[in-house]
């Protein structure tokens, strides 16, 4: 496939090949961006903001919606692509269709929703002749650097806001994973989008990353990736609007009181969906002692019959991680953690990129699997006495996105929801639960702003403030 730079699909003689992670198959190659494209891609982006500004909400929305249309049509090719660049099984990828066009429909909806309110000039000694509002106006050009886990629908939670909003983007999508992006475009250009306000790079971020997020005409950076990269990118980004997901150690408490069947349940899907690369994927769950056992056992059965395997067979349940050097990451962290004194209770094998779902218990504390983000298929379960003692751990990280409790107590779960530091507490099901009109972030280095799409409008406009001396 080709990058879209100032309304043409580009190509170039350097190439990046683009492989199944399950096979190492080649699916297809896409052209290798040099800093010249990313700079002919901000010119063209520059002017695609003057077309953007102007463009009335009944046609922004015409658009959004006429694209979700778009991928709706062609979901199963656009499933298939995603399962074949990416780690995801032919089902997880459906379900990442759907949710890209749940997302696309939501900010048709969301570009008139685009509210301002008057302003009470006269509540000032001076200012009673004073009339006047404010509205929103959209700030310009965004950078939208994606990651490989969510190839499709994370683009869409960041073009969907930016054209509402009536942006113009440069997108740089996650090397290993472009083709679901550049799909993604053609929909877009399709549906009638005007070419310049949509311009996607496909290069290495090594090579292109810092002028794209060092150019004074970018105005904001939407980035989705990890702590490291995004402190890098706050160092260098100048004087610009930055919303950041940086990825989270999802913890989940599960008392006493609670459905057994259901939190075993959630929390094993929760654990190991996309192969555990997944930013609010199950991580660590404190588990009351009086059940610890007994969900232990039920957990590490449920586990057991996981298919892992070749990602496209309809019964598959897990596929390989995005690659095998990360799949040799996380086996050295489960094997530094076993040295350190944690059981495997099942799990912990591996062939090339695929990395068999894991379970450890009796993890201590400071090792990689049970303080960093583990972005693969294993989870920690520890035995707690007390809510106060689960709660004390679940904040004990320096991450803060999701956390969830099982329980059937009320006011337990209130104690959670007020105590827990985390944009957002789960009841009754995995931290792995989002809906794509909700607020969406996290506190410490989980990032910073907020993104779902009316809470992205808000981060991708400004107020403007009008005011009559009458």
């Amino acid at each position: 496939m080709k990058m879209l730079i100032n309304g043409e699909w580009v190509d170039r003689e350097e190439k990046i090949e683009v492989r199944d992670p399950y096979d190492n198959s080649l699916v297809d190659t896409v052209p290798r961006a040099t800093v010249e494209d990313v700079k002919r891609a901000i010119a063209a982006a520059v002017e695609g903001f003057k077309i953007a500004r102007k463009l009335p909400t009944y046609k922004r929305t015409e658009i959004l919606y006429k694209t979700a249309e778009i991928v709706k049509a062609r979901s199963e090719d656009f499933a298939r692509t995603i399962a074949r660049e990416g780690s995801k099984t032919i089902r997880e990828a459906r379900k990442e269709v759907y949710r890209c066009t749940v997302t696309l429909r939501i900010a048709a909806e969301e570009a008139s929703r685009i509210l301002g309110e008057t302003i009470t000039f006269d509540q000032a000694i001076g200012s009673e002749n004073r009339r006047g509002y404010y509205y929103r106006m959209p700030i310009g050009v965004i950078a939208a650097i994606t990651p490989f886990n969510d190839p499709l629908n994370l683009v869409a939670h960041k073009l969907g806001p930016a054209f509402a909003g009536g942006n113009s983007v440069v997108l740089k999508p996650a090397t290993v994973t472009p083709l679901s992006a550049l799909k993604l475009g053609e929909a877009f250009l399709e549906a009638g989008l005007p070419p310049k306000m949509l311009n996607i790079v496909t290069g290495y971020g090594s090579e292109i990353g810092d002028a794209l997020v060092t150019d004074p005409r970018i105005r904001m950076i939407s980035f989705t990736g990890g702590v490291e990269a995004g402190k890098e990118i706050v160092a260098k980004a100048g004087l610009k609007k930055i919303g950041m997901e940086l990825g989270s150690n999802s913890p989940v408490i599960v008392l006493a009181d609670a459905d057994l069947e259901k939190a075993v349940e959630s929390c094993v899907s929760g654990a190991f969906w996309a192969a555990g690369q997944n930013c609010l994927g199950v991580q660590r769950i404190y588990v009351e002692e009086s059940i610890y056992s007994e969900f232990v056992e039920k957990f590490v059965v449920r586990t057991k019959k996981y298919k892992v395997g070749p990602k496209l067979e309809e019964d598959c349940d897990m596929g390989p991680m995005i690659t095998e050097k990360e799949a040799i990451r996380i086996e050295q962290w489960v094997e530094e953690a076993i040295k350190a004194g944690a059981k495997v209770e099942c799990g912990h094998k591996r062939d090339g990129a695929i990395y068999w779902p894991t379970v450890l218990t009796n993890v201590p504390d400071g090792v990689k699997v049970d303080c960093d983000e583990v972005f693969a298929p294993v989870v920690s379960i520890y035995p707690v006495k007390t809510l106060d003692e689960a709660i004390e751990k679940a904040n004990a990280v320096n991450y803060g996105l999701h956390a969830a409790i099982f329980t059937n107590d009320i006011n337990k779960a209130f104690k959670a929801i007020e105590e827990l530091e985390v944009g957002g507490v789960i009841i009754n099901d995995s931290t792995d639960y989002r809906m794509d009109a909700m607020p969406f972030g996290g506190v410490k280095n989980s990032g910073l702003g907020r993104e779902g799409i009316k809470f992205a409008l808000m981060e991708m406009t400004e107020p403007k403030v009008v005011c009559f001396n009458l």
